[in-house]
């Protein structure tokens, strides 16, 4: 995920980079974080490669952060908008350039903390990834790749489209970590993780998934497990 920090003052883009970077870190999500000390020089390298998300700061020398924002939305209608600001005074500008968020300073942990759940969950879903260890490199798995992963002997085994089984030492909880704020992932038992886009049948004990596994379910989530799965069925119809 590519993040753009724009901001005059050099003290504020280093406090925001190091507390985004610890947040996504533990969500397990790989991050690509740059500064601009102006929007200027953001819009030329927008240009050249689009962001994710992009922190502005409202008040900056030069072309401002409203200004910045208008002329971003004439060529990017996508990226995840974020004013950094000591003061709302904007908000209904902040409105017409669909900004996700104010972040209002001197700002917590638990505010960044609660802002990267929110821009996960705004992600489209061919967006999302995660970046995984494997063989000492690191690798990006798109979630819609992911079939189902599984923990055993201190590794996770991560099956994926095209019959790859990749794996990895961590531990379960961090691995699962970003997969449970996606509705696609449901954890059938304490080291069992699936993607029900992969899902073909669920037979009363266990899922049926498209690549010929069987992957059984635990007793206690048994009828959770079938209603989950009708649901998210009722939803793709949608």
């Amino acid at each position: 995920m590519r993040i753009a920090i724009v901001d005059d003052i050099s003290e504020e883009r280093t406090l925001l980079h190091n507390r985004l970077e610890s947040q996504f870190s533990r969500r397990n999500v790989h991050t690509d974080i740059l500064e601009y000390e102006n929007g200027e020089a953001f819009l030329t390298a927008t240009k050249e490669c689009p962001f994710t998300v992009v922190f502005l700061d409202i008040y900056m020398n030069g072309s401002n952060g409203i200004d910045t924002a208008k002329e971003l939305r004439r060529s990017d209608t996508d990226c995840l908008l974020i004013f950094t600001t000591s003061s709302t005074d904007y908000a209904l500008e902040g409105f017409q350039v669909r900004a996700l968020h104010y972040l209002v300073k001197p700002y917590s942990e638990n505010d960044i903390s609660a802002l990267a759940d929110e821009i996960l969950s705004r992600i489209p879903d061919s967006g999302k990834y995660i970046d995984v260890k494997v063989n000492g490199s690191n690798i990006q798995i798109p979630f819609r790749e992911i079939i189902y992963a599984e923990h055993f002997s201190h590794m996770i085994h991560i099956h994926t489209a095209g019959d790859r089984e990749l794996v990895t030492r961590q531990s379960f909880d961090s691995f699962i970590t970003s997969l449970k704020m996606d509705s696609r992932f449901y954890q059938c038992n304490r080291g069992v993780v699936i993607n029900l886009e992969h899902a073909v049948d669920f037979d009363g004990t266990g899922f049926r998934l498209d690549n010929g596994s069987n992957v059984p379910v635990s007793r206690k989530l048994l009828k959770n497990a079938r209603q989950t799965f009708m649901e998210f069925l009722f939803q793709r119809r949608c």
